[in-house]
């Protein structure tokens, strides 16, 4: 039987709500591919659907990126309002939540190989979840309005969000299967991958609160489990920092859920490790 809460405190408080929108002083839009040639520089973009477009894509939308820093609890889209920018991630980590009274339910989790905002391009409805910063790094965002005129005119990238969209779709839903059908060791061991791989690192600096929080489980049998994986060598844990150190063997410890949403993210061919544009 699943080990769930009825109600949840909120993991974040409000304090950054809407810092998401302002523009971080010294930032700079992202220089036009097209200036950068001439000069011979180098980009490197780290983000997946960015480092897979065509250098002619980039082209068309880079003049409107702009980097921004990704601050832990900012707030980048809320439920039922209208989002200002779509957020291509480069680092850090994004919690994709449902938000019910003081209830949340985390959906799924979004690196470098994701955006977030990018559902909104290609279905036309207003956001239904919210996107919060749990690890901090940094991002390049558009304002939706430009990237919508891109996609129009450029079809390529229309087709990269939408084959993202749907992997990021598929781990949503599995998300709520594995809440109802997988026990707690299986959810676990799931969450931590997907974090590894969307954050592209072994070590995680999450805590049992936030694991009990978002996964609606009793924070007991959260430290339970984590015990038990150390007992086992699969991890290692410090205060506020999870450290995985037998990545295939916790695999093995994860539901199916894990591999299916890993492959519908890798036949995406958004997997892929960082690009370096020489343009």
């Amino acid at each position: 039987m699943n080990d769930h809460v009825h109600a949840v405190p909120e993991a974040f408080d409000d304090s950054s709500r809407g810092t998401a929108v302002k523009r971080p002083a010294g930032a700079q839009p992202m220089p036009q591919l097209t200036s950068m040639t001439r000069s011979n520089t180098r980009s490197f973009v780290k983000n997946a659907i960015l480092a897979k477009s065509a250098l002619q894509d980039l082209a068309a939308i880079g003049e409107f990126l702009e980097p921004i820093v990704l601050r832990e609890r900012m707030i980048l889209q809320e439920p039922k309002r209208n989002l200002d920018h779509v957020y291509f991630i480069e680092s850090g980590l994004v919690s994709l939540r449902i938000v019910a009274g003081e209830s949340i339910l985390e959906t799924a989790v979004i690196g470098h190989r994701g955006a977030v905002g990018a559902s909104l391009l290609v279905g036309g409805y207003l956001p239904t979840h919210q996107a919060i910063v749990l690890f901090p790094g940094g991002a390049h965002r558009i304002r939706v309005e430009d990237l919508r005129r891109a996609i129009n005119e450029r079809p390529a990238i229309r087709e990269h969000l939408l084959s993202y969209v749907q992997a990021l779709s598929l781990h949503c839903a599995h998300a709520g299967l594995c809440g109802v059908r997988h026990d707690r060791e299986k959810r676990l061991a799931s969450w931590l991958c997907l974090a590894s791989d969307a954050l592209d690192a072994h070590v995680l600096p999450v805590t049992h609160d936030y694991l009990s929080s978002v996964l609606g489980l009793r924070r007991a049998g959260v430290t339970e489990t984590l015990s038990r994986f150390e007992q086992q060598s699969l991890i290692r844990k410090r205060r506020g920092i999870l450290q995985i150190d037998e990545r295939e063997r916790l695999e093995q410890k994860a539901c199916n859920c894990y591999r299916l949403i890993s492959d519908a993210y890798a036949s995406s061919d958004f997997a892929n490790p960082a690009r370096e544009l020489v343009v």
